[in-house]
């Protein structure tokens, strides 16, 4: 399903507003990091909603592209997010969540999203 994007006032501050730069869905890509560890755990997406109620609630919100609707990390599965900070990159393209996660962060389980295996990259070295 796609998201259409409406017109109506976004509910986040005007500065932050202003500063995403949203694809033509009104999405902006969110990435998942343990706070303490570093570990990428997952990449959602956000659109000025679900950020806002990610600001606000302190537990992720996503805005789900496949169900068209708005879900909170955990709700289902019991393994929460608790955000710990948000920020924006250079760009406004892209956020980085920084969260506590309890439980699995991905769908089917495991650990983190990424844990599915390395697709075997030449490692460069450094010059």
């Amino acid at each position: 399903m796609c998201r259409v994007s409406t017109p109506s006032p976004s509910p986040l501050p005007a500065d932050i507003a202003a500063r995403l730069r949203r694809d033509p869905a009104g999405l902006v890509a969110a990435i998942v990091q343990q706070h303490d560890s570093g570990e990428v755990l997952m990449l959602g997406w956000m659109d000025d909603e679900a950020l806002h109620r990610t600001l606000t609630t302190g537990r992720v919100t996503f805005w789900s592209r496949s169900r068209g609707e708005y879900w909170r990390k955990g709700d289902t599965s019991g393994h929460v997010q608790h955000v710990r900070s948000v920020a924006l990159d250079c760009d406004g393209d892209a956020l980085l969540v920084r969260v506590d996660q309890v439980g699995a962060a991905c769908h089917t389980g495991d650990h983190t999203c990424f844990d599915a295996g390395d697709l075997g990259a030449v490692v460069g070295g450094s010059a």
